[in-house]
């Protein structure tokens, strides 16, 4: 007797589909078979043919809990990452109090959200200018034995809790984090740049939307990228661009790849398909994220990059904020409003609509993108991001020919807005399944237990293949 079926799962194989049945136990894979006769389950769920991907995974998420629970909870959050096909979700250490920066302040995260989850979740470890200039360095360490999956700094200001590095800094920080064999993470804008231009637009008067992208131009990242290479190739880490939103940032990478060194990097829906013309002149603060939106150009470099491997996974940065009091409140403008939107829901619809459906990306790129690279790189596989005997029984049963419009007040975050709404697309997940149990129906809604989601450790280092296809 199996716990679960997943009747008439049609799964990838390589760039070509065969539809099976997926029998799990004890929450995992246990095999598959085109015969159900004589086989029984507890439960069935059935795919109904629709393309049965392992489940998805967005490895960049800022759901705020605990400490900014107005913008967002864990249930929220993860209710949301449901509804969009993401079955596990690798959150960020900056913004919740106490950050994470020590084992201490993770333990306390941990038991803030155990009872809230409706999918998986992994955390990213930190490390900041304050922890390198006091000393605190070994914090590192103790992170990454405790199962972090990656560390994260920022070379501009994130949050009070989590104090930006300066140069030396994150050169240091590189140095503590290369010991672990894990990935650093940046967020690649030149401080200094971004600063300064702000500034000046700001006293030129500039109040439109364009200005802030205008303001914190491509060269702010492309120079911060340029650096991270650097000290990656002084001290051997492993250097991964996140939220990457130039094409010249993908050129770069695809050049350290080239040389041999352990260089990654992730975009993001937004910057593959927005640009910071139309989109921050309709939308204004809700279309304001840092790095911010760019051109078309760097759109179609994005996905080319994409393709060939020069970018490896996608994820969404989701990051929320209060409407009424963070980007909309009396006299707030571009300059003062916070910067950041939601994610998790419009990440899988977006990368189907555009990048499958439209012939961006073939199968078995969409399953990398996706699922298996994030898994590999955050040492999260093969229990995450496979679909083999043993693996987690994850899916993201996606409806192909189903065509809709994002709506912002439908969502399930507790942020009402995205630069997404309108945005008509042929593809969306119908069903979600986490570890054997079907958490989202796209008739039904949430349909997972709060709490059911389960912290998961590290399992691994985690290593990417340098498979460049340019």
């Amino acid at each position: 007797m199996y716990d679960v079926i997943i009747k008439n799962a049609r799964i990838p194989q390589g760039d070509d589909t065969i539809l099976t049945n997926i029998l799990v136990k004890d929450e995992k894979i246990a095999g598959f078979t085109q015969d159900l006769d004589g086989i029984d389950a507890k439960e069935i769920i059935d795919a109904e043919g629709h393309l049965t991907l392992p489940g998805c995974i967005d490895s960049h998420t800022h759901i705020n809990d605990p400490g900014f629970t107005h913008r967002e909870n864990f249930l929220t959050g993860t209710s949301a990452a449901a509804s969009g096909g993401i079955t596990t979700i690798i959150d960020m250490p900056c913004c919740s109090v106490p950050s994470v920066r020590s084992v201490e302040n993770l333990e306390h995260k941990l038991e803030a959200i155990k009872d809230k989850a409706i999918v998986d979740y992994a955390m990213w470890g930190g490390v900041t200018g304050e922890d390198v200039r006091n000393g605190w360095l070994h914090n590192v360490e103790e992170q990454a034995d405790y199962g972090v999956c990656a560390f994260k700094v920022y070379m501009t200001p994130s949050v009070p809790t989590y104090p930006r590095v300066t140069d030396p800094e994150m050169l240091e920080a590189f140095k503590a984090v290369a010991k672990t064999g894990l990935p650093i993470g940046i967020h690649a804008e030149n401080f200094a740049m971004c600063d300064f231009y702000v500034k000046k637009f700001q006293a030129e008067g500039r109040m439109d939307g364009p200005a802030w992208a205008e303001a914190r131009m491509t060269l702010a990242e492309k120079v911060a990228i340029q650096l991270g290479i650097s000290f990656a190739e002084e001290t051997g880490a492993r250097l991964h661009i996140v939220h990457m939103s130039t094409g010249i940032g993908a050129i770069l990478v695809g050049e350290a790849k080239k040389r041999g060194l352990d260089v990654t990097a992730e975009t993001c829906p937004h910057y593959l398909t927005l640009n910071y013309k139309d989109a921050m002149s309709e939308f204004k603060q809700f279309a304001k994220i840092a790095p911010p939106l760019r051109t078309k150009e760097d759109n179609e470099i994005l996905w080319k990059a994409l393709q060939d491997g020069r970018v490896d996974f996608i994820a969404t940065d989701h990051a929320p904020y209060e409407i009424p009091t963070e980007k909309e409140a009396e006299g707030m403008n571009i300059w003062t409003a916070f910067p950041g939107i939601p994610g998790v829901e419009t990440m899988v619809p977006v990368i189907i609509s555009e990048g499958y459906n439209k012939g961006r990306l073939s199968l078995s790129r969409l399953v990398e993108v996706l699922s298996t690279n994030p898994a590999k790189h955050y040492g999260l596989y093969p229990k995450k991001g496979a679909m083999f005997i043993g693996s987690d029984a994850d899916f993201t049963i996606i409806d192909l020919e189903k065509e809709w419009t994002i709506d912002k007040d439908k969502m399930y975050t507790m942020a009402k807005y995205t630069p997404f709404h309108g945005f008509k697309l042929k593809g969306k997940p119908v069903k979600t399944v986490v570890r054997g149990k079907l958490v989202y129906d796209d008739t039904e809604g949430i349909v997972g237990r709060e709490g059911y989601g389960k912290f998961i450790k590290r399992q691994n280092k985690g290593k990417l293949e340098r498979i460049i296809k340019f």
